[in-house]
């Protein structure tokens, strides 16, 4: 096991480090460059681009195991040494891979449009327009899609859409200061990662931990505070591609065992902090009669800075926010039945009504403040 997660996250961290490094010399000349703004937190033009080093992180990682897997599957003195406990498992991630490239795929198509709209600011509507297709192909077309206990498939998949769109916008969302939306992609891969590989499956377990090294090497080299290089739109679709895909890809119950189904609240729970800052901020933009995808300083993240939090230790505030929803979603697989999950989800709620508090006083001091200007 621990050969296993070293050989995951390792060679990714390394690519992606390397790779963000070199796009960070280049960014000026390319045109990568973050220019702040009203609406923006940071003072000084800021390389962009860093999403390439998370992409390629992933992608060659990726494609190295599967070079790898296809050379030892054909030589059985080689699969004699491979740990006893994935052995059995090679054929089973063989015959998966082609899914899997096909996710890498789509995550690039959104990252490569995420990179253009790093360079040329494209409008609301048509990058909403290629997300629906993308995640369209991803369901109807890939098969990423759950039952979530429907027995009309369509509704399943049009869920399924919903659930990978709000997950995608919610990581674009995130991405307003140093660390935020990279922190909190790598705190919820690490936990997927783990239900999974305490489920033994293998290849979307080792997707997520190659996905954890890639954002290591791109955040704690490059982009905890201060950034040094932003992720922008091309990382934040692709982890919220990446995530999206994963969550449902992964099989969360034991199909078998009718009282393990309320295991499929665990994503609910790890992502509990971006879906609720996501659903926030659509709500107070709408209420303020404002475009709900246009940008501005909602989040929470801007309230805890507006409760006088500085930038570094409120993006640490909502990592361990995120960390303890998340560590609940995994308390999730060692209950029984619906009431242990009702006391899980309870916890949940509680912990959000915390950050609703400190929302709800950060707007009222800021009203008084501007009231007093």
């Amino acid at each position: 096991m621990l050969f296993f997660v070293i050989a995951c996250l390792v060679p990714s961290c390394i690519i992606s480090a390397i790779t963000t490094a070199i796009v960070r010399r280049k960014s000026f000349a390319w045109g990568l460059v973050d220019q702040p703004n009203s609406r923006k937190v940071h003072e000084s033009p800021t390389p962009l681009g860093g999403g390439i080093g998370i992409w390629l992180g992933v992608v060659g990682t990726i494609a190295c195991a599967q070079l790898s897997a296809w050379f030892i599957h054909d030589r059985p003195e080689l699969v004699a040494k491979l740990p006893e406990i994935i052995r059995p498992h090679l054929d089973g991630v063989l015959y998966r891979s082609g899914q899997l490239w096909a996710i890498l795929a789509c995550a690039t198509v959104l990252a490569a449009m995420g990179l253009i709209d790093d360079r040329k600011n494209i409008s609301w509507l048509p990058r909403l327009i290629i997300q629906i297709l993308v995640v369209g192909i991803l369901v109807f077309g890939v098969g990423v899609q759950s039952t979530v206990f429907v027995p009309l498939p369509l509704v399943s998949q049009l869920l399924t859409m919903l659930w990978m769109l709000v997950l995608i916008n919610s990581f674009n969302f995130l991405d307003n200061m140093d660390g935020l939306s990279s922190g909190i992609a790598l705190i919820a891969a690490i936990l997927f990662a783990t239900v999974m590989l305490m489920g033994e499956r293998w290849l979307v377990g080792g997707a997520l931990l190659v996905l954890a090294g890639s954002i290591s090497g791109f955040l704690f080299f490059h982009n905890w505070p201060p950034a040094r290089i932003f992720m922008g739109d091309c990382g934040s679709y692709f982890l919220g591609v990446m995530l999206s895909s994963m969550t449902v890809l992964g099989t969360y119950f034991d199909y078998g065992d009718q009282s393990s189904r309320h295991v499929i609240l665990a994503p609910f729970c790890i992502l509990a902090i971006p879906l609720y800052d996501f659903c926030s901020v659509m709500i107070i933009r709408i209420l303020q009669r404002r475009s709900p995808f246009h940008p501005d300083k909602s989040h929470f993240s801007h309230r805890l800075t507006d409760l006088g939090l500085s930038r570094p230790k409120a993006v640490l505030t909502i990592h361990l926010a995120t960390l303890t929803t998340g560590l609940g979603g995994l308390l999730l697989y060692y209950v029984s039945g619906w009431v242990g999950a009702a006391l899980v989800c309870g916890l949940i709620a509680c912990v959000l009504a915390i950050i609703a508090i400190l929302e709800t006083t950060a707007l009222r001091t800021t009203a008084i403040r501007d009231s007093q200007s």
